[in-house]
C-alpha cells in the first residue's frame, strides 16, 4: 500500500513537473515571439507563437499575436483561424471579435459579419460594417439606419456616404440618393465610377446639365470614356443645349458604328425636341440615304417641314411615309393631340 501511494505522488509530481516545464517553454516562446514581432521579423515571430501554442494550446495571448502576425504576412486564413480559436478560449474577447468582424466583411461573408459586429464594444467601424452587410444583402432598410449612424460616427466616410447613396438608388428613392452621391463624388477616395453613377442618375431624372457636369468630372477622374460613356454624355450635351458638344462626341461613334441607323435617329429626334428642325432633317436625311424606304425617317422630316412653317410639304410628306408605313398613322394621331 505504501509502495502503491509512493507511485501515486511520484506521478503526480512528474506531470506537475511536465506541465510547469511546459507552461515555462510556452512563457519562454511568447516572450520571444514579441521581440521577434517588435522586429519586424514576422516569420520568426510566427514561428515562435507557434511553438508557445504547441506548449500550451490555451495560450490566448498567444492566439492574439500570432493571428496579427499572420494578418501582416497577409496569410487570412491561418490568421482567422487563430482568432476564432481565441474566440473560443474567451468568448468575450474584444479583440478576437474585432479581428474577425473585419475578416468575415472581407471575406464577404456577411451574416458572420454582422453576428461579430454587433458583439463589438469597441468598434468603432462596427455600424459601418453592419450598414454596409445588410446593402450587399440587399436588406435596405437596415442598411439605411446602421449606415446613417455609420455617417454620424465618422462624417469623412466616402465609402459608407457612396453605400448610402447607393442604397437609395436601389430603393428607388432617386431624390435622396442626389445629395448623398453629390457628397460622396466631393469626398477625398472618391472613385470615378460614382461619378459616373450620379451621371447618369442625373441623366435619368432629366437633369441635364448636372449630369453633363457628372460625366465630365468623372472624365477628369479617370473614368474610361468608350462609346457607352460617349454616347451618354453625347445625348446629355445635346438635351442641355451644347449642341456642338453632342454632336462631336456621337459623331465620333458613328464613325466607329458608320450608318447606325438608332444612333442617327435618336440624333434627329433630339433635335427635333430642341426644335434644331434644319439639324433634324440633316439626320433624316442620312437614314433616307441608308433607306430610301425608311418612312419613320421621311415621317420626321416631314414634321420638321411643318415646324418651319412649310405646312403643305411637311404633310405631304408625312402622308407618304404612312403609305409606307401604316403604322405612322397612330404616331400621327398621337403629334396632333392637344398639348403634345
Amino acid at each position: 500500500m505504501y509502495m502503491k501511494n509512493l507511485i501515486l505522488v511520484a506521478a503526480i509530481f512528474t506531470c506537475t513537473n511536465l506541465y510547469s516545464q511546459s507552461i515555462d517553454s510556452a512563457t519562454f516562446y511568447f516572450n520571444k515571439g514579441l521581440q521577434e514581432k517588435t522586429g519586424n521579423r514576422l516569420l520568426l515571430a510566427h514561428e515562435a507563437f507557434n511553438k508557445a501554442i504547441s506548449f500550451n494550446p490555451q495560450y490566448s495571448e498567444a492566439y492574439l499575436n500570432n493571428g496579427q502576425v499572420l494578418l501582416a504576412m497577409r496569410r487570412t486564413d491561418k490568421a482567422k483561424d487563430n482568432f476564432t480559436k481565441l474566440h473560443e478560449l474567451q468568448p468575450g474577447n474584444q479583440d478576437a471579435i474585432k479581428e474577425l468582424t473585419a475578416l468575415y466583411f472581407n471575406y464577404r461573408q456577411y451574416d458572420k459579419a454582422i453576428e461579430f459586429a454587433k458583439k463589438c464594444n469597441n468598434c468603432e467601424e462596427a455600424d459601418r460594417v453592419i450598414g454596409m452587410s445588410y446593402y450587399h444583402q440587399e436588406d435596405y432598410a437596415a442598411a439605411e439606419k446602421a449606415l446613417l449612424s455609420a455617417i454620424k460616427r465618422n462624417s469623412n466616410d466616402a465609402e459608407a456616404t457612396y453605400t448610402l447613396a447607393r442604397n437609395y438608388l436601389d430603393m428607388e428613392e432617386y431624390k435622396k440618393a442626389v445629395p448623398w452621391y453629390q457628397k460622396a463624388v466631393n469626398m477625398p477616395g472618391a472613385k470615378n465610377a460614382w461619378m459616373y453613377e450620379l451621371a447618369l442618375l442625373f441623366y435619368n431624372n432629366n437633369d441635364y446639365k448636372n449630369a453633363v457636369i457628372a460625366f465630365d468630372k468623372a472624365a477628369a477622374n479617370g473614368f474610361e470614356q468608350k462609346n457607352d460613356f460617349n454616347e451618354n454624355l453625347g445625348y446629355a450635351s445635346l438635351y442641355a443645349g451644347d449642341y456642338s458638344k453632342g454632336e462631336q462626341l456621337l459623331l465620333g461613334i458613328l464613325k466607329r458604328k458608320p450608318n447606325n441607323t438608332v444612333l442617327l435617329r435618336d440624333m434627329s429626334e433630339i433635335f427635333y425636341q430642341q426644335k434644331q428642325y434644319d439639324k433634324s432633317l440633316e439626320y433624316c436625311q442620312k437614314l433616307m440615304e441608308i433607306d430610301a424606304k425608311d418612312g419613320k425617317a421621311l415621317y420626321q422630316a416631314g414634321l420638321c417641314f411643318q415646324k418651319k412653317g412649310e405646312k403643305d410639304r411637311g404633310q405631304q410628306m408625312c402622308d407618304k411615309a404612312i403609305e409606307m408605313d401604316p403604322s405612322l398613322a397612330n404616331l400621327r394621331q398621337k403629334r396632333e393631340m392637344p398639348g403634345m
